[in-house]
């Protein structure tokens, strides 16, 4: 009788060991942001119960996410930096890019604001008046979507804040490079979704200091490697994961999810 127990005990674990091993499994390389703001802890489970796909996100800047996704160490990459991500479509480690959701870029910083810029409109002014207050404005520099928008408001603005003692490079994830900014008392470019998802939890004493520029504008799109160039990808996986994000079931979810407050962090906008 014992060994008769012991056998179906045996045999139940290997049935279980067998089907997890058996689910099917694709990386998503992706950014802080979606993480950082739940959108993949409510969305995944959503998409998995639909599919018996399990998404396993690996969760970086704009610049490494797309990095991974052309070494072919993840299935489907999904990003918001949208002149990269048509650059690698056109050199061929991608394929079926698509929009997705879009949110903004704000401006943040000191609630007493020492540079004096809110009220602005421009945030190209707002940086001009950053450097000329030297005031301490700490950037990601970690090559994400949020940095390259950022070196891309310098640049409008005229200023070349590389070396610069009120300049700091942080090389961290954005909720990390608001809590760094909060403590130095410094500006940052952040994105809504962390924002707002994440300024309570952290007890950040930071504010918005300028937000609506249409230059601020944050696109997402998501895109599968290439097959062509990795065999191994799991391609049909990795498209039934992006036609699902695009269809009208997950352009909803998107558009659902909010934070506690009841604040949309993302606006669904696949065509």
């Amino acid at each position: 009788m014992l060994k008769t127990i012991i056998s179906l005990a045996a045999g139940l674990v290997l049935l279980a060991a067998t089907s997890v091993s058996a689910q099917t499994r694709i990386k998503c390389a992706s950014t802080t942001s979606t993480q950082n703001s739940g959108l993949f802890d409510y969305l995944l489970p959503i998409f998995e119960k639909k599919t018996g796909i399990k998404v396993d996100v690996v969760a970086v800047g704009t610049g490494a996410a797309i990095e991974i996704g052309k070494r072919g160490d993840a299935d489907a990459v999904m990003v918001h930096a949208k002149e990269q991500e048509l650059k690698a479509v056109a050199e061929g480690f991608f394929v079926h890019r698509h929009d997705v959701m879009y949110n903004d870029f704000m401006i943040i910083g000191p609630p007493d604001d020492p540079a004096k810029i809110k009220g602005m409109k421009s945030a190209a002014d707002a940086f001009k008046q950053i450097a000329a207050q030297n005031a301490v404005f700490v950037s990601r520099g970690d090559k994400s979507g949020t940095h390259t928008k950022e070196l891309s408001i310098w640049k409008k603005a005229g200023v070349d804040p590389k070396g610069q003692k009120w300049y700091l490079e942080v090389g961290q994830g954005m909720e990390k490079t608001q809590r760094i900014a909060d403590e130095k008392r410094a500006y940052t470019l952040t994105d809504r979704g962390t924002w707002l998802a994440t300024k309570d939890k952290d007890k950040l004493e930071m504010a918005v200091v300028l937000e609506g520029d249409p230059v601020l504008f944050n696109q997402y799109g998501v895109m599968a490697v290439n097959p062509e160039k990795h065999k191994q990808v799991k391609h049909k996986e990795a498209m039934t994961f992006i036609n699902w994000l695009i269809s009208p079931e997950g352009q909803e979810a998107i558009g659902n999810f909010t934070d506690k407050h009841g604040n949309k962090l993302f606006v669904p906008n696949a065509k």
